[in-house]
């Protein structure tokens, strides 16, 4: 995995949580705004209603006024918008949050409107609630008590009831607390209630409105939808990015498929499938050297052929019944040198096809390059009797001269080097080796006419022959060097040329690593 590739998604991802964070922050506070408006109203108006069924709610519930501020008036003193007052005319509870709190407001049968203003609307209402019920308990006749706790209790929505059990008190701190101000609050559970000591001494539970949870299951529902739904997008888009770059690849396919071998799949850099196009470039552009190379091969391979087949054609033709037999001598003995020459094109043939094929399987092994390099010189001296084959070999090379190759296709490549340079020098050949701990380099140069520079990638090209000369004197195919070139880059070297200083015609040069990388595989 690249590291561009590895940024660009963790970016995505990190855009893609920021995102998710901010809608649902902004979802969290928006909505719970609204629902903790609700609850207030919904909260608050089992209260005011009851404060409303008063003649005088201000005088009647006069204890109430210093602590939240109830008191009655028309609509325009309390300074209320149009929409509030629309709202209250339609007999529904309004809260309206203030710089200290919150009012709430419900309009009463003669048009005023009773309000009250509570800091902490939770506790305050609590507390309004517990003293509520305490007051009303307490100005009844004792036998109309449970009668009036289960009216309150069907006004106020509440749980209201006298404690006839112990099992119904709270714990002793609750209890102590009870015994300083006739009234306390505490947590029963998942409930919030509060237990009153009326004035006879009769102790009554008040199950208390829950507090706003911002987090209730709405919410969460909500925001569950939310981030699904994002992460749903978010995988959408990006299947969907990687699905456009595989129907580019199909698209290539189906082209090359239909013959259109040089076209290619154009895929950024850094993407998912960015790896997988450069291969399929990577195929594609062997495939259409393979199909390159076939047809030239077929095409020069028909050429080539040619000739010896119509000189065996006419060697054929000129054996006559009357001939002498030196002149049937010579004519088969011509025969059988374009047989001959026709085996070498064969073998030329199949040896390049293999190696531009996909290469044979290489077993390279450690062997001594000096050596194959003498018998190499060793062997075409033998060949080339007016050419004087030289061989220089340093001592420093002597002391690298063990390297890792296929000792045969080395031969092959320094004697197509070798043969090559004879063939075309004036007189004389030197071949050189210089090894070193990391590299062979073996050059073949020779004092012929040289190669020019527009040429020397022309010559390692398939059948390619820099004069149209084609004898049997003359010999070549146009595949050794191809070979040549072949042979090393299965090495994992390269073969070049360039011009001889030393002897002013063409040099030929074979470079390839000393020792194959450990996890090498050839």
């Amino acid at each position: 995995m690249s590291l561009n590739f590895f940024l660009k998604a963790y970016l995505r991802m990190a855009a893609i949580t920021a995102a998710v964070l901010l809608i649902c922050a902004l979802l969290f506070n928006g909505i719970n705004t609204v629902r903790e408006q609700d609850w207030h109203e919904q909260v608050s108006a089992p209260v005011l209603r009851w404060l409303a069924m008063a003649p005088d709610p201000v005088h009647q519930y006069h204890w109430m006024v210093p602590m939240v501020d109830l008191r009655t008036a028309p609509p325009a003193s309390f300074g209320l918008s149009p929409i509030v007052v629309e709202r209250l005319g339609y007999g529904q509870v309004v809260a309206e949050p203030t710089d200290s709190g919150y009012g709430f407001y419900i309009r009463l049968a003669d048009g005023d409107v009773l309000g009250m203003h509570l800091e902490h609307p939770h506790g305050d209402l609590a507390r309004i609630i517990s003293l509520l019920v305490r007051w009303h308990l307490d100005t009844s006749p004792g036998d109309q008590k449970e009668a009036v706790a289960a009216l309150l209790a069907e006004a106020l929505n509440l749980d209201i009831h006298l404690v006839q059990h112990v099992e119904e008190l709270p714990d002793q701190q609750a209890l102590e607390r009870l015994e300083d101000t006739g009234l306390t609050v505490f947590q029963d559970g998942w409930n919030e209630r509060a237990l009153i000591r009326l004035s006879e001494g009769a102790l009554v539970v008040v199950t208390l409105p829950q507090p706003f949870n911002p987090w209730g299951w709405p919410i969460v529902a909500l925001l569950l939808v939310v981030v699904g739904g994002v992460l749903a997008l978010a995988l959408f888009l990006g299947l969907r990015f990687v699905e456009s770059h595989l129907r580019k690849v199909e698209s290539v396919v189906v082209r090359i498929a239909r013959g259109e071998m040089g076209a290619r799949v154009e895929s950024e850099n850094g993407t998912l499938v960015s790896r997988l196009g450069a291969s399929f470039n990577s195929m594609a552009e062997h495939i259409q050297r393979l199909v390159q190379v076939q047809r030239e091969m077929i095409h020069a391979v028909s050429h080539e052929l040619r000739t010896p087949v119509a000189r065996i054609r006419f060697g054929v033709q000129m054996i006559e019944p009357g001939s002498t037999r030196e002149a049937l001598d010579k004519q088969l003995a011509g025969i059988d040198g374009d047989i001959q020459e026709l085996d070498e094109l064969i073998d030329e043939i199949l040896t390049y096809a293999r190696l531009e094929q996909g290469g044979p399987v290489f077993s390279l092994k450690e062997g001594a390059v000096t050596d194959i390099v003498r018998q190499v010189v060793a062997e075409q001296r033998l060949i080339r009797k007016g050419v004087e084959i030289e061989c220089c070999i340093s001592e420093r090379s002597e002391r690298w001269s063990m390297a890792d190759m296929e000792p045969r296709y080395i031969h092959r490549a320094i004697q197509n080097l070798v043969g090559n340079a004879a063939r075309y020098a004036s007189g004389r050949v030197l071949v050189s080796c210089h090894l070193d701990e990391d590299n062979c380099r073996i050059d073949v140069e020779d004092d012929g006419p040289g190669i020019p520079e527009q040429d020397w990638e022309k010559v390692f090209t398939a059948f390619a022959r820099l004069d149209d000369s084609r004898t049997r004197t003359s010999g070549g195919y146009g595949l050794g060097l191809s070979i040549v070139r072949r042979i090393l880059y299965w090495h994992g070297g390269q073969a070049f040329v360039c011009r001889s200083e030393a002897l002013g015609g063409a040099r030929f040069s074979l470079v390839w690593p000393r020792r194959k990388p450990v996890d090498s595989v050839l």
